[in-house]
This record gives C-alpha cells, structure tokens and sequence, in this order.
C-alpha cells in the first residue's frame, strides 16, 4: 500500500529516529507515486498484449546521496511495502556476478548473442528489480550495462529502482573504455526519476555514537565492539550473525578476492588476509571503490622482520583514506606504536597521520569517493 511507505516513514520520524529532511521526504513521496502506479496496473500487460498494446511501465527511480543519508532505509520502505509479488530486490554487485554467469552459460551452448536472452532471464515473471548500491568499477561490467539495460527497460517493460552514492554522470568516472558506458548513463537520465538525497544528516554515524573506531587490545571486548559496529550499520540481525552473506570481489586481472562478510558496503577483513598476503594498490583500491565501511580485523604490531606486511599496510590505508572509507579496527597498539622501527618507518609517519584523521568526526561525517586534491 502506498500509504503504508509514507506511514511508515512518519512513523520513523515521530520515534526520532529520522529528523525532518525535504529531500528525503520528496525522495519517499516519489516512492509512495511509484507504488500506487504499480499497483494500479496490475494485469495490464495481459491485457494490453491480449489487445495488442504495449503498456507503458512506470518510470523507474535512481536515489544516490553520499553515506548516510538514508537511501537503504527508503529502498527497505519501497520493496518491503509494495504490494505486487513481482518484485526483486539484490545487491548490485551480487546481480551483475548473476549476469556474467548467465552470459557463460549462453556462450557456452553457442547459442547466439547472450545479452538479449540474459535480459530475458532475469525479467522473467518480474515487473519491478531493486538494486542495492548501484556502482561500476570494472570495464566488464560498463561494456554490458548499457544494452543489458535497455533489454530490461525498453523491451521487457521492468521498472528498475536503485541507490548509489554517485551521481549518474559520477558513474565509471575515468574508466577503462567508458564511452562504451555513455549510453547508460544517457538510458538512467532518459528512463529514471534521478532523486539526489545529500544532506547534511549522516544517520549511519549518528548510529555510531559512543562507539570508537580504533579497538585495543586484540581480544573479545574489541571483536564484540567491530562486531556491534557491522550490525548496526547494515541492519542485519545479529542473532543470524552465522548466515551474513559474504562476498567474491572482483580485484581485476581475474583475481576474485574472498571478504567474509560483505552487505550494505561494509566489508569485513582480516589483516593477515590483506597485508599478510602479496597484494598489491589495485586490490586496494577495488575494496576502497566497492566498501564506504572497511572493518580491519586482527592489526599486528610490525617489527623490522615485518616490512612487507607495513609496505602494504600504508597502501591499503592510502587507498581507504583517497577514498574516504570509514575503517574500524581491532589490532594490538595504538596507530603510531604498530610499526617503531624498520624499513620504511619514516613513511609510515604519514599513515599514523591519515590513521589519526580517519577517525575525527570530520572524515567520519564525509561522503564515500574519491576526494579531489589530497595530497600526501
């Protein structure tokens, strides 16, 4: 029902745990419009190919604002209160391994050009699809999204719903091969109501008050806080802590990288996992570009026999912080006491620096991306 969104969203409100927002606001009103539009067309695709008529969908919606502003908890309102049975809703990341897998399948029986009958797979019995966190960081994915897309738009009818912490044109910025992407991005501003929720209210780190980010010393008391951290940003129940899905990240060069716990953009490392292993900045960056939340399990004090693991120490946190990731942590010492001596310990200076930043309420409050300007 779509009164039921909007009751719900009030109801939110009136308990304070919103505050007053107009874009927001508008951002659910949209919704609520959309609903009714949904439900007020039910079988008339039947019908309209029973006459001979196309029916025209409604026009889909992309919700992007920076980390925060409430984008999941509308996307929740919207699929959970819709009252159609033909709905999905996925993360992005997780529908677009679906996609590469269908598109295997396809070419491996030879049976002609896979995206049409992908786009036909995934459509089927479906009149809505709802994405989690909508974001491009693989020339993969761009050289596909633009026909897959339009397949499900303009051809099967499927009215698409989505966040994302990028403003369409923000999409695949500086890609691989990007004017291949263009058209998308043309399709999104052609067939979606662009809704920007980017104000000032960061309701994610409000949920973090009283809760640091740096946890010491390794044991159950700081493991029990990173943990409490995970589940109050992702709104997973915590007695269902053994089913958080996990996830295979794509690092590029046909590496996939295992994050254990992986929802809503918070993932979940070990620090032996990515430090302790040879890595390198384009793992890091793929998990900076993917996460807006990293949770950085198990940091070692680093002695001189431990260079290789603080080299790559400092380039996972370059890459966090140039992308303005939250990082939680739990590890054996303070920032500026994990590596006191050493090879490239004059460097490491810089890193106990940005360490030391990232968590102040400024860079905790600030969107997720790529700051223009940063400088060592």
């Amino acid at each position: 029902m779509p009164q039921a969104l909007l009751d719900r969203y009030q109801q939110l409100i009136a308990r304070e745990e919103l505050r007053p927002d107009a874009e927001q606001a508008a951002a659910a009103a949209r919704l609520a419009q959309l609903q009714q539009e949904l439900e007020a067309h039910q079988g008339h695709g039947f019908f309209g190919r029973l006459l001979g008529r196309k029916a025209l969908p409604p026009r889909g919606v992309y919700m992007w604002g920076g980390v925060g502003r409430g984008k999941s908890m509308l996307m929740d309102l919207f699929h959970d209160t819709l009252a159609i049975p033909e709905k999905r809703r996925v993360h992005f990341h997780a529908f677009m391994l679906e996609v590469h897998e269908v598109m295997r399948e396809v070419r491996q029986k030879e049976l002609g050009d896979p995206i049409p009958q992908v786009a036909a797979k995934i459509a089927q019995g479906l009149r809505v699809l709802a994405f989690d966190e909508m974001v491009v960081n693989n020339s993969a994915d761009a050289m596909i999204m633009s026909r897959l897309f339009t397949a499900l738009i303009r051809e099967h009818g499927l009215v698409i719903v989505t966040t994302s912490n990028r403003a369409p044109r923000e999409l695949y910025k500086d890609g691989l091969n990007r004017e291949h992407f263009l058209p998308f991005i043309a399709l999104i501003e052609t067939e979606l109501d662009v809704l920007t929720l980017n104000g000032k209210v960061d309701y994610r780190l409000e949920r973090l008050m009283g809760i640091a980010s740096w946890h010491m010393p390794l044991g159950e008391a700081a493991t029990q806080r990173v943990r409490e951290v995970f589940f109050r940003l992702t709104d997973y129940p915590p007695e269902d802590a053994a089913n958080v899905p996990s996830l295979d990240l794509d690092v590029g060069g046909g590496r996939l990288l295992h994050v254990p716990k992986s929802l809503k953009g918070v993932g979940v490392f070990s620090f032996r996992k990515l430090c302790g292993e040879a890595r390198g900045a384009s793992d890091y960056l793929a998990i900076a570009r993917h996460y807006h939340t990293v949770i950085l399990v198990g940091i070692k004090r680093m002695g001189p026999d431990m260079r290789n693991e603080a080299a790559r120490f400092v380039t996972l946190i370059d890459a966090l912080y140039e992308h303005r990731v939250k990082l939680f942590v739990t590890a054996d010492a303070a920032p500026e006491d994990l590596y006191e001596a050493g090879d490239g310990r004059f460097e490491f200076d810089r890193t106990i620096s940005r360490l030391m930043e990232m968590q102040s309420r400024d860079y905790m409050a600030a969107g997720h991306g790529v700051v223009e300007g940063i400088t060592g």
